[in-house]
Order: C-alpha cells, then structure tokens, then sequence
C-alpha cells in the first residue's frame, strides 16, 4: 500500500490513486505492481530474467539502455559511507528509476517552491524521479533493499548535491505504524 507523508505539514495521504495522481502532478511515476516474481535462483540474471518484460516496457517508454539490480543489506561493506551518498539532498542528470524487490526505503522529494515529502517504497513498487528533481533517499531500520535500477546512461546518474542543508531537516525513519518528523519531539532526561 502507497503511503506518503509531508512531514513539515504533519498530514498524509494513504489511498492509492491519490498518491499516484498526487506524484503524477509532479512528474513522478509510481505504480504498484503487485505481486513481485521471486526466481527460485537468487541471481542477477534469474531476477532481471524474471521482471524482462517489465524492464522491457520501461526500456521502451524512456529510453534506458541498461539495467542492473542493487542488493544492500546492513552486512554491505562500507554501508555507511554509500548511506551517506544517497541521504543528502541531490539531483541526476537522468531519471532514478528504481523497482523494488526486497525491503523498504524512503523517498523524500523536494520539489521547487514546495514542501518536502516522503513515499516509502517496498517489494512490489515501480517509482521513476526524473531528471533534474531534488531528493535523497534512506533506508528503512532493517537496512535492506533489492532492487532493479533502468539508466539511459550510467554517467548520467552521478549525483550533483544541492549543499541546501534541507536534509538535515528530516529524520531518515521509514513510516511503519507512525512517522515522527524531525523536531517534534523533545527529549527528556531522567535523573
């Protein structure tokens, strides 16, 4: 199920069709697959076999060229660093196209002039942020995503970071039952 949140307006929207047209409006794709095929081997070549026709449409309709499959999880060396990379706000010269086979992450999109908001992605979704758009992305708690990647040109996805600091704003914590934003909640100290 689609849920996205804007956290600095402490409001969400749940239902299917609106997060799509929501996302839509501002030239994200999003579209719920469903079921994901899981080959019985584990392989690249058996997953990306597995979602060819898939990969094929999405080929078609923008103009990608290659596709790979990412597979972190919190065993990943130098996890940390690579975080990093994806958690501050940047943009591509070409579209992120991720469809996600395991695990969860977040999405935060912060589109010109208007409020930063979150879609957590999960097995079964297709998400396309195109060119040019301001976002960053985390892992959910159990640090675990698999998922296929579409590039028109691989140096194209280098990521140029923005510096806005806007990042820093958010807390990288997928929704589950509730989502806190950064800055509503003030510790307390026991003695």
């Amino acid at each position: 199920m689609a849920l996205l949140k804007f956290p600095e307006e402490d409001r969400s929207l749940t239902e299917s069709a609106a997060v799509t047209s929501f996302l839509a409006e501002r030239g994200i794709e999003y579209e719920r697959l469903g079921s994901v095929p899981t080959p019985a081997d584990a392989s690249v070549d058996a997953l990306l076999a597995a979602y060819a026709p898939k990969i094929d449409e999405l080929k078609a309709r923008g103009g990608y060229v290659t596709a790979d499959v990412i597979d972190v999880n919190a065993e990943t060396p130098g996890l940390d660093a690579m975080l990093k990379k994806f958690s501050s706000e940047h943009w591509h010269d070409e579209d992120e196209v991720r469809l996600i086979v395991e695990g969860r992450g977040l999405f935060h999109i912060h589109p010109p002039g208007q409020p930063v908001f979150a879609l957590e992605v999960e097995a079964g979704d297709l998400i396309r942020v195109p060119r040019g758009t301001h976002h960053w992305f985390d892992l959910c708690g159990d640090k675990r995503i698999r998922a296929i990647r579409l590039f028109q040109d691989k140096s194209g996805w280098t990521p140029h970071y923005t510096e806005s600091g806007v990042d820093a704003k958010f807390q990288p914590l997928c929704f589950g039952p509730s989502y806190i934003p950064a800055g509503s909640v003030t510790p307390s100290i026991t003695v």
